[in-house]
C-alpha cells in the first residue's frame, strides 16, 4: 500500500516543488560511482529524481514504486525514457539498490522491514550493495516540530499551494504528524497523517548486520549540544547482498552519518 502523499494525484503533482532541489541525492550518486555500479534499482523511486539523474549519466536504472501517481509524474520528465518504471519488484540482478529519503521509514514493523530485505536479496547480484537512509533518535528532531509550520509555494501549472505541517504524537518508536495541503481552486484540504518509525536498533536486529565505518555526510543542521551528533539524515551503505533475518553473511559496511534522527 503506497503512502497517500505519493499516491494521490494532486499531491504527487506538487511533491517536487515542496521537496526542493534534492542536493541530498549527491551522496547516493557518489557512492554508486565509487562502487563502479552499472545496474541500479531505485526502490521507492517516487517522482524519479534520482533515477533519471543516474540514467542520464549512462547507467541502467529501474525505478520501482507502488504509487502510480508518482510514476506518472516521473514518466513526464525529461530523460524519463531512459529509465524502466515498474510498480513491483522486478526479476533481475542489480549491482546496487537504493532507498533514498524516507523510503526505509515506510516499513513500520520489523516483519515488513525483513520482507523488503528479502526482496532486495533476490534482486541484487551476489556481492551487490544496498544503500539506504535512516534517522538518529538521539537527535530528537521532533523537539523542533512542536510549532506548526506553514509554507506556500507556486507550483507550475497549479498556482500557489499551501502546505501546513503539524506534529500530532510522539510515542516511540513512532512519531506522527499531519500535512494539510490547500489548493487555489477551492477544493477541500487534503490531510495526511503519516507516522515515521524505525529505531535503528530494530533495523540492525532485522538484518543481523553491523555498521562499523561511519562518515559524516553534508547537511545543514549543526550538532546538537550534548547529543554528540552532526547534522541531518544518516546514509547507510551495506557492502554485500541485502538479506532477511536468517542471512548469515556479515559483509563490510559503511555508514554515512550526517545525523538528524527522525524515524525511530
Amino acid at each position: 500500500m503506497p503512502d497517500p502523499i505519493f499516491a494521490h494525484p494532486r499531491l504527487a503533482a506538487v511533491h517536487d516543488t515542496f521537496d526542493g532541489d534534492r542536493d541530498d541525492l549527491d551522496a547516493y550518486q557518489e557512492i554508486i560511482a565509487e562502487l563502479g555500479a552499472r545496474r541500479i534499482l531505485d526502490l521507492g523511486c517516487g517522482t524519479g529524481s534520482l533515477a533519471i539523474r543516474l540514467a542520464v549519466s549512462g547507467l541502467s536504472v529501474t525505478g520501482v514504486d507502488p504509487a502510480a501517481a508518482s510514476l506518472d509524474v516521473a514518466r513526464a520528465k525529461p530523460g524519463a525514457h531512459l529509465v524502466t518504471w515498474l510498480a513491483q519488484m522486478p526479476r533481475a540482478q542489480f549491482d546496487v539498490a537504493v532507498m533514498t529519503g524516507n523510503v526505509a521509514q515506510v516499513f513500520t514493523t520489523d516483519d515488513a522491514w525483513a520482507s523488503v530485505l528479502a526482496d532486495l536479496h533476490t534482486a541484487l547480484r551476489p556481492g551487490g550493495v544496498l544503500v539506504f537512509e535512516t534517522r538518529r533518535p538521539e537527535y530528537r528532531i521532533w523537539d523542533e516540530w512542536s510549532i506548526p509550520v506553514a509554507q506556500t509555494r507556486d507550483v507550475p501549472g497549479i498556482g500557489p499551494v499551501e502546505q501546513r505541517f503539524q506534529l500530532t504524537d510522539v510515542r516511540l518508536p513512532l512519531v506522527s504528524f499531519r500535512y494539510t495541503y490547500t489548493f487555489p481552486d477551492g477544493e477541500p484540504h487534503l490531510r495526511l497523517h503519516p507516522a515515521l518509525p524505525r529505531p535503528q536498533r530494530a533495523r540492525r536486529r532485522a538484518d543481523g548486520r553491523r555498521f562499523p565505518d561511519r562518515r559524516r555526510a553534508p547537511g545543514p543542521r549543526p550538532a546538537r549540544a550534548g547529543a554528540g551528533l552532526p547534522v541531518r539524515e544518516t546514509l547507510i551503505s551495506v557492502r554485500g547482498q541485502a538479506c532477511g533475518r536468517h542471512c548469515q553473511a556479515r559483509p563490510n559496511a559503511r555508514v554515512f552519518d550526517n545525523g538528524s534522527a527522525y524515524a525511530w
